[in-house]
């Protein structure tokens, strides 16, 4: 339907309801403005509240071995993404929806304006052809009135005997003029009313439906477009539910993760003792005195495991300072230097080197940490000392890219770094190796190693070791005392090393120093790679490549970022590894 023939007659309405159109426009934009800000402000509120709830350094090692703790940490994850996707919904809107709405009105508001000014012409045009009409009528009107009177005067003189046949004639000329005016208004009225009526059924079935139709047309373009701004609004939103989705998966996986009996199992593993359970009280014969004996000892139960008790559960002055420390169960959720005392419910001095004054189950697990530390550090030198080897080796083939010599000093401290590592770390095994060669008799002391197992431990630390540069390594005695700082800080350090696992029973000293040892000529291929980005070599040792090209592996990346390549022409070098997507033969094989 057309406006033009339906609304022919309601111009100005049509104008005004256009205008609302353009408000509604303006409206729904600042609808969407509020909306991105909203959405906006709501992701930024969950980020402060994941922000807010995620775990301080200590906390996160006391109960990162509890399923409960690290799940909901891992739920924390999963609503940092799904901040994440009202962000992505806000910044879409911002950037697609508003920007063409914003164009939209602009466009609608010019075309406004211009029909708008087009139908005022036109109906000026048709007010000034009624005009036209008006003055014609009127003129013939005017002229018909004179003409009338000119004729009754002509009457009344003819019928005078008293005048003149002069004067008759006068009046009878003047009606003649009279007569003749009218007929000329009565035809410049006829042929003004046909050209204004032509104009007027011109402006009603033409000019102004064709003003109309484009109003209207423009009207549907506003509205079509609303339509596909709601859609695009909506498609938007539907673009990220899969991601929210899959963060709500993410959050019941979280929630199934959660397991009470592997964590019952965990507080088992953190706080059992290792004691024996007490024994029965003997029966004390006061009329027989030689039955009389010690009951700390005949009843079985180690004096250390009594004090353990009594420090958890009757000891007032133990209260005291638990309160003091923090409270919590055995102080296990407390930050004060003695909290790894106050786990195993001990409260004195800080844990020998040994661990002895732990209980015998937390001096095991100890000592494996403290190796599993140790072997995690050793790798990491180990790396790094293969890089430094290898960076030697360029810079010997290229001298204009760095002095070989200068490295000679970092090659021997981290050899003496590694020797040391090593010394420390043959201690804690001698020490874990006494603990399980050791006898456990009910009522004995288990807060430290026997004499024997001291000498024994330290007669396997004297033993000579080689070291990297074929130099004996002597081991002091007395073990280095730590202070708790110094320990913090070295837990530290450790925790950042790389999990690469390393066989303690390997020599390393006979692969990097060794004085029989040199690098092969010729190395066998162990695998394929491909190019993903092109490559123009910039120094000796490396080897130019393009996009695509295949080529064999001969050395693997040793944490340099190198890798050695033969090309299918036979030359041979090193290409980045970030460069190059690799496949090894020893992936088949498994």
């Amino acid at each position: 339907m057309s406006w033009g023939t339906e609304l022919w007659d309601q111009y100005d309405t049509i104008a005004t309801h256009t205008q609302k159109g353009i408000d509604f426009c303006e409206r729904f934009t600042h609808f969407l403005k509020d909306r991105c800000s909203i959405e906006l402000k709501y992701a930024s509120d969950l980020k402060r509240l994941v922000k807010n709830y995620q775990p301080k350094k200590k906390e996160e090692e006391e109960l990162q071995q509890y399923s409960w703790a690290v799940k909901f940490w891992e739920m924390l994850k999963e609503l940092h993404d799904l901040a994440g996707q009202h962000e992505v919904i806000a910044e879409n809107t911002q950037s697609q929806v508003l920007k063409d709405l914003q164009g939209l009105i602009s466009e609608i508001k010019t075309q406004r304006k211009q029909d708008l000014q087009e139908g005022a012409k036109v109906q000026d045009q048709l007010k000034a052809s009624h005009s036209q009409l008006e003055k014609s009528k009127g003129k013939y009107e005017k002229a018909f009135k004179l003409a009338e009177k000119a004729t009754e005067d002509y009457r009344k003189a003819d019928a005078d005997i008293n005048l003149s046949r002069a004067e008759v004639e006068k009046t009878r000329n003047q009606m003649m003029i009279k007569n003749n005016q009218c007929d000329e208004c009565k035809n410049e009225y006829a042929a003004q009313l046909q050209q204004t009526n032509q104009f007027q059924r011109d402006h009603y079935t033409q000019h102004m439906p064709a003003v109309f139709q484009q109003i209207q047309n423009m009207e549907e373009n506003r509205i079509n477009k609303i339509k596909s701004v709601v859609k695009q609004v909506a498609d938007i939103e539907r673009s990220v539910i899969p991601i929210i989705n899959t963060c709500i998966d993410g959050m019941v996986k979280a929630s199934d993760g959660i397991s009470a009996e592997e964590d019952s199992k965990a507080v088992i593993d953190k706080y059992k003792s290792g004691f024996p359970i007490p024994g029965d009280f003997p029966f004390e014969d006061l009329s027989n005195p030689s039955s009389v004996i010690n009951t700390s000892n005949a009843n079985g139960t180690p004096k250390n495991a009594v004090e353990y008790r009594k420090g958890t559960v009757s000891d007032k002055k133990r209260n005291k300072k638990e309160k003091k420390g923090g409270g919590g169960l055995f102080g296990i959720f407390t930050s004060s230097k003695s909290a790894r005392i106050r786990i195993i419910g001990l409260l004195g001095e800080e844990s020998k080197e040994d661990f002895s004054d732990l209980p015998p189950n937390q001096q095991r697990k100890a000592l494996n940490k403290k190796i599993d530390e140790f072997k995690k550090e050793i790798a990491r030198e180990t790396a790094e000392r293969e890089g430094m080897l290898k960076m030697k080796d360029v810079y010997v083939n290229n001298p204009a890219l760095g002095d070989p010599n200068a490295l000679e000093k970092k090659i021997e401290e981290n050899a003496q770094k590694i020797d040391s590592l090593q010394a420390e770390m043959r201690k804690y095994q001698g020490y874990l190796a006494n603990m399980d060669a050791k006898p456990s008799p009910a009522g004995q002391r288990r807060n430290s190693l026997s004499d024997d197992s001291i000498s024994q431990s330290s007669a396997t630390m004297d033993m000579s070791q080689t070291s990297l540069s074929g130099a004996p390594q002597i081991v002091q005695n007395e073990p280095e005392v730590y202070t708790d700082e110094e320990f913090e800080e070295e837990g530290a350090v450790i925790r950042k090393k790389p999990e690469k696992a390393i066989d303690e029973d390997i020599d390393h000293t006979a692969e990097f120093d060794h004085p029989d040892f040199d690098e092969e000529e010729g190395f066998p291929v162990i695998g394929t790679c491909r190019a993903l980005y092109p490559y123009e070599a910039g120094n000796e040792g490396s080897v130019a490549m393009t996009e695509g090209e295949e080529m064999f592996v001969l050395e693997q990346d040793q944490g340099d970022g190198w890798t050695r390549v033969r090309k299918h022409d036979n030359s041979e070098g090193f290409v980045p590894t970030s460069y190059i997507q690799c496949h090894f033969y020893d992936q088949d094989e498994v």
